[in-house]
């Protein structure tokens, strides 16, 4: 991370807890939900399959930062999907940087070439080993690794949701994430229940287990982009909700946190490990800024 972009973050973060401000700093915009998988923990695709025309995505981006947005995700559906007007989810990434977010991150389900140095991080989506991650996906995993080793970078970071199906696979994981040329780290979440996925959650148990997997192979040297000191949050769903640092953008409509908000009742059961760590971390807990300072330093 650059050191402006570093003393800007500093100075967001200092303003909002000492004033307890609610203005975003970071912002998704989704440029589809159109997606090529049918995922077995996932609501919200292929609902419309609208591919989002440029001049909408442009002009949400540009919302997004009138608004003090400086972290950018780009989120489906799937995001090597989005095409419009000649141009490509590469351009969105190298119009958002010329526009002066100084993060910028895009969320993809690893099937298509990962050609895009320009991004921060590209988190890919990987549910387990071969055989849980494809009882999630589909028959991917074997083509989602070619691509990462065919990668034209370094800035890719596997994003793990963790549920039923791979709740066993977490320490693989890890390792592979520790393992793997052009994987910088990994980032987990618990499943999120959404009502047709409900049977996927975990219980307090198996998250407190879970966390405790992770926090072991962090002891062992693996790159994970999570904060521990916020897992005793997350097994208890004890962190504030909504997080109004957070907004998204889909089709002309703004949300505060995240798509789920509309919900009745998904909030209390959030698995976003994100959203727990910035919640906590502009109420003010001093362990999770000191924690996030080494792990956005290392990683970004």
């Amino acid at each position: 991370m650059k050191l402006s972009s570093f003393a800007y973050f500093a100075r967001f973060g200092l303003k909002t807890i000492l004033f307890r401000k609610t203005d975003p700093i970071l912002g998704t915009v989704i440029v589809t939900d159109r997606c090529n998988l049918h995922c077995r923990h996932c609501s919200v695709n292929n609902i419309t399959s609208v591919i989002h025309p440029y001049k909408q995505i442009r002009a949400e981006m540009e919302t997004l930062y009138a608004m003090g947005v400086r972290i950018l995700f780009f989120c489906g559906g799937e995001t090597f999907l989005w095409a419009d007007a000649g141009r490509t989810l590469r351009d969105l990434v190298i119009e958002a940087k010329a526009m002066g977010f100084l993060i910028v991150n895009v969320v993809t389900n690893g099937t298509f070439p990962l050609e895009l140095p320009e991004a921060d991080l590209i988190l890919l989506s990987l549910d387990g080993d071969r055989e849980r991650h494809n009882a999630v996906r589909g028959d991917t995993y074997d083509t989602i690794m070619e691509n990462v080793a065919r990668a034209s970078s370094d800035n890719i970071c596997f994003y793990m949701a963790i549920n039923q199906i791979n709740k066993d696979a977490v320490r693989q994981v890890c390792a592979l994430a520790r393992d793997t040329k052009n994987v910088r780290a990994v980032s987990f979440n618990f499943h999120t229940p959404y009502p047709d996925t409900r049977a996927l959650a975990l219980s307090r148990a198996e998250k407190a287990r879970c966390c405790a997997d992770i926090a072991d192979m962090m002891r062992q040297g693996a790159p994970v982009f999570n904060l521990k000191s916020a897992f005793p949050y997350l097994i208890d769903n004890s962190f504030p909700t909504p997080c109004r640092q957070c907004v998204v953008m889909e089709n002309g409509k703004l949300s505060t946190c995240g798509r789920c908000i509309d919900v009745p009742g998904l909030c209390e059961e959030c698995g976003y490990f994100f959203v727990a760590e910035y919640t906590l971390l502009f109420r003010g807990n001093f362990k999770i800024l000191l924690e996030m300072l080494r792990t956005y330093l290392k990683y970004i």
